[in-house]
C-alpha cells in the first residue's frame, strides 16, 4: 500500500496570519512578513504530525491510494478520514494498460474514523499479476475554518512549540495539551484492521 499527496496544501490555505497572533509576534514594522517562509514551515510540520497522530487529513486536498492487492473483495479501508468523494479507482495491469472501474461498481461508505471503498455486485476484480489498483480520493475537513477547533488548537500550539524550540536543535516529544486535544480522534485499530 503507497498513499500519496497529490497537491500539497496551498500556502493561501495555511493560517500564518492565526499562527502570528498566537505567538504574540509584532506587526506594523517593515519587516512584517520577514517570518513568514518560517510559519509555513511550522504550521506544515505540525499539520503533518497531527494527522499523522490521527490517520486524518485536516485541509481538503487530492491523494491517491495504491494497492497490490484488495485486503478484502468486498470492502477496502482507506487510510484516511474524512473522505468527501472518490474520484476513480483504476486497474493498472503489468504492461500499464490502465482500465477504470466504473463508478456503478463502487460506493463510498463514509466514517467517521475509517471509511471505505464497498464494492457493488459480487465484489472488486482481482489486481492483475504484477500489477496495481489505483484509487484516488478527496479527503479532509474542508478548508482551515472548516476543521474542528480542538484540531486548530492542537495544530497551533505543536506549531508554537516547533518556533520557541528552533534555536534548540531538536524537537521534544508531542506536548500532553496537543495530545489531550487529538486523543480524541484518534482511529482505534484493534487485530491490525482485519474487518475494516
Amino acid at each position: 500500500m503507497r498513499l500519496t499527496e497529490q497537491a500539497a496544501v496551498p500556502d493561501a490555505s495555511l493560517p500564518v496570519q492565526a499562527l502570528k497572533d498566537h505567538l504574540r509576534l509584532g506587526s506594523g514594522f517593515a519587516d512584517d512578513g520577514m517570518q513568514d517562509a518560517l510559519i509555513r514551515g511550522y504550521l506544515r510540520a505540525a499539520m503533518a504530525a497531527v494527522e499523522a497522530r490521527i490517520g486524518k487529513a485536516l485541509i481538503a486536498r487530492r491523494f491517491s491510494l495504491v494497492l497490490t492487492r484488495w485486503r478484502d473483495t468486498a470492502a477496502q479501508a482507506l487510510p484516511l478520514a474524512p473522505v468527501a468523494a472518490v474520484v476513480s479507482v483504476t486497474l493498472v495491469d503489468g504492461n500499464e494498460a490502465a482500465a477504470p472501474l466504473p463508478p456503478a461498481r463502487w460506493r463510498l461508505e463514509p466514517d467517521t474514523h475509517r471509511p471505505r471503498l464497498v464494492a457493488r455486485g459480487p465484489g472488486f476484480p482481482e489486481v492483475p499479476t504484477g500489477g496495481r489498483a489505483e484509487v484516488v480520493f478527496d479527503a479532509g475537513f474542508g478548508t482551515w475554518d472548516e476543521v474542528p477547533p480542538d484540531l486548530r488548537q492542537a495544530v497551533l500550539l505543536l506549531a508554537a512549540q516547533y518556533h520557541e524550540l528552533r534555536h534548540e536543535g531538536g524537537v521534544a516529544a508531542m506536548p500532553f495539551g496537543v495530545m489531550a486535544l487529538i486523543e480524541r480522534w484518534r482511529t482505534v485499530r484493534v487485530l491490525g484492521g482485519g474487518g475494516a
